[in-house]
């Protein structure tokens, strides 16, 4: 828990721009909260190899987002039968099993699609929000933080040379 806090500040208070952080959340969002093994994953994967997206970030996100997912499961189920089952949509799913490259995406399974819907649908709002988190956290909490007695007992701990340790390329401070 300590290593991922203090993955999380490095992260943060690395030089990359917070665009890139953000979207490597949202992109772990999706990988995170879909089953690892499922074909649109490979996007997700050609997504961040094509897009600057922070991988350390990404990492991260998908560690606790597929921790999250685990809980979450009962909703993306419910979210997922209730789409699946809708009568207006009947046909459209219907000839979406039909096409055969559509069924190795397995949309056919309820946690599958009720897991990608949500997290499709969160996407562009956590996007916001985790950006401008970063941006408010580097602006005003940053330097508050760093004189805080808090922060200064921190500094003698442990964590913080862990962090130390993990920042220790060069990259903050």
């Amino acid at each position: 828990m300590l290593t991922l806090i203090a993955k999380l500040l490095k992260i943060i208070n690395s030089e990359s721009d917070p665009g890139q952080i953000s979207l490597a959340f949202c992109l772990a969002m999706i990988a995170g909260f879909t089953p690892l093994l499922s074909l649109h994953n490979l996007l997700i994967l050609l997504l961040i190899l094509i897009l600057r997206v922070n991988l350390s970030a990404f990492i991260l996100g998908l560690g606790v987002f597929s921790c999250f997912a685990y809980l979450l499961d009962p909703l993306f189920h419910e979210i997922g039968q209730a789409f699946l089952t809708f009568p207006a949509l009947e046909g459209f799913f219907t000839i979406l099993y039909g096409i055969t490259l559509m069924r190795l995406f397995a949309y056919n399974n309820t946690l599958v699609f009720g897991s990608l819907l949500l997290a499709l649908i969160l996407f562009v709002p956590l996007y916001f929000v985790f950006n401008a988190l970063i941006i408010r956290y580097r602006e005003t909490l940053l330097a508050w933080v760093q004189q805080t007695k808090m922060m200064l007992i921190f500094k003698a701990s442990k964590v913080y040379s862990i962090y130390q340790s993990l920042s220790g390329f060069g990259g903050s401070q």
